[in-house]
């Protein structure tokens, strides 16, 4: 406990610009939400400054930090042998003839916990977005109303939006995860809609790159009806829309560099909208032999 109080109150964690980067990979697991609250500065207007040290308000448990410390260690451990064994905790062999493979299948609330939605509600909005269970707990059902009126703040110009978006994976000790999907070239879906188009995010992190993340996107448009429909779209129709960018004679995504996944419905139609999701899974298509959906120049063609 002096130990804690000690290394909170060191000059070194008292920093703004580096408090946060050293306590939420090291002690982040081991504190309270209370935590968190020490790493914003921001006060309401007209309120007065608190005058409470930041070290008092820290919620320590020695009972609590020493499950989350087994659990951490734990989840270390499990890591460590998954890297031993192979990619994603493989054999090799296995790894390279795998075709197929679930990401996400809904069939329990635990499995809804892993997403997030969110709306225009966050702008000003009045759109609304619900996420659950489908019937029979075999699919997750995103349904709600999109509503286009643009909030009167006397700056935002757009509205109307709804999205689905997976939690990024979280390692042992909070340390940051990516999926690998270098193995495979297409996305494949069993859904169900309601004939309106979605949007498919899929966003990265980018080797040499100032920016936090890079999102590829692509539409999806479901056809309606009581029926299941299975969707296939290949890596290479994902395009960088963000910044317009275009890669040259290589793959437009790095695969290997996923953070996570999501659905946007924008489409400027007022009304109710709905979309279930029976799994998302990835394929290695071998007949699949395009290297790029868009379409490509000589740099020196011949005269």
């Amino acid at each position: 406990m002096v130990l804690t109080m000690m290394l909170l109150n060191s000059p070194y964690l008292c920093g703004r610009c580096c408090r946060h980067k050293v306590l939420h990979p090291l002690l982040g697991p081991l504190l309270s939400n209370s935590l968190s609250k020490l790493y914003s500065s921001y006060r309401r207007p007209g309120s007065q400054p608190e005058k409470k040290s930041s070290w008092k308000k820290v919620d320590l448990s020695f009972k609590k930090s020493i499950e989350v410390l087994k659990t951490q260690l734990s989840m270390l451990k499990k890591e460590t042998k998954d890297h031993l064994t192979g990619p994603d905790g493989h054999l090799l062999s296995h790894y390279l003839l795998e075709q197929t493979r679930v990401v996400w299948e809904f069939r329990s609330q635990e499995d809804l916990n892993k997403w997030v939605i969110s709306s225009d509600v966050e702008i000003g909005g009045k759109s609304e977005v619900y996420l659950k269970l489908g019937r029979n707990n075999q699919a997750a059902l995103l349904y709600g109303n999109l509503n286009t009126e643009v909030p009167r703040d006397g700056e935002t110009k757009y509205s109307g939006y709804c999205s689905m978006r997976a939690k990024p994976l979280v390692g042992s000790f909070a340390r940051k995860k990516y999926y690998d999907w270098s193995n495979f070239n297409s996305l494949y879906l069993r859904v169900r809609g309601d004939g309106r188009p979605w949007m498919v995010n899929i966003y990265t992190d980018p080797y040499f790159s100032h920016q936090k993340d890079d999102l590829y996107n692509y539409f999806m448009f479901t056809r309606g009806g009581p029926y299941w429909e299975e969707i296939k779209i290949p890596f290479s129709k994902f395009f960088l829309s963000s910044r317009g960018r275009v890669q040259d004679n290589q793959h437009p995504l790095w695969l290997d560099k996923v953070s996570t996944l999501g659905f946007t419905i924008g489409d400027k139609v007022d009304g109710p909208f709905q979309l279930e999701i029976d799994f998302i899974g990835l394929l290695n298509d071998r007949a699949h032999t395009e290297e790029f959906a868009y379409e490509t120049y000589e740099k020196n063609p011949r005269v």
